[in-house]
């Protein structure tokens, strides 16, 4: 004979009370999220929900963020390119006049380096200063006249047998004389090609 089932108790075995509705068998309770470690281990401790587990690696500088380095200061030494452009002025009217003497002719490409040098040394040194460039024209003139004069003296000297130097120091006006009369036009366009190459020479070496 069946035994009847007392009211209440659908499904469960005799003489144990109903679990409530939802909840985990006995020795099952319920474990939170990202569940618990096992019975004996340490628990550890949670993370909140969007946090990072470990600190982030520092942030690379972007390219180009550093300021540019400062620009280089300008060179504007008036004087320092001033002497220097009469010094490269005499050393270029000795080299000319020796030119003039050994070849007895008067050299265009010797007339433009005199000039170039002399710009290039005013230029380098004294830095791009517009009253550079006529100085050094201006020097030009001298060092190529001076050139001439020295080259006339050494074909005169080879000539005549006198001394280099007593023609130069001693005849200097005598050997300006000469000087004129043998000048013509081709002298004067050596003038105006030393003096445009100091110029266009103090200008380039400025830059």
């Amino acid at each position: 004979m069946t035994q009847p089932t007392p009211p209440g108790q659908g499904g469960q075995p005799y003489g144990q009370p109903q679990q409530p509705y939802g909840q985990q068998p006995y020795g099952g309770q319920q474990q939170p999220y990202g569940g618990q470690p096992g019975y004996g281990y340490p628990q550890q401790p949670q993370q909140p929900y969007g946090q990072q587990p470990y600190a982030p690696f520092p942030q690379q500088p972007q390219p180009g963020g550093f300021p540019p380095p400062p620009a280089p200061a300008a060179r504007n030494n008036i004087g320092l390119g001033v002497a220097v452009a009469l010094v490269a002025a005499l050393v270029a009217a000795g080299i000319y006049g020796a030119i003039i003497g050994a070849t007895e002719h008067e050299i265009g490409w010797a007339a433009v380096g005199v000039g170039f040098v002399v710009g290039l040394a005013a230029g380098k040194t004294g830095g791009p200063n517009p009253a550079l460039g006529a100085l050094s024209a201006v020097f030009s003139l001298g060092a190529v006249y001076l050139g001439q004069l020295i080259g006339a003296a050494m074909v005169i000297a080879d000539k005549t047998g006198m001394a280099f130097s007593d023609i130069f120091f001693d005849h200097f006006d005598a050997l300006q004389e000469a000087w004129s009369n043998d000048a013509d036009a081709m002298t004067f366009v050596f003038f105006a090609i030393a003096a445009i190459a100091a110029f266009g020479g103090a200008k380039r070496a400025a830059q």
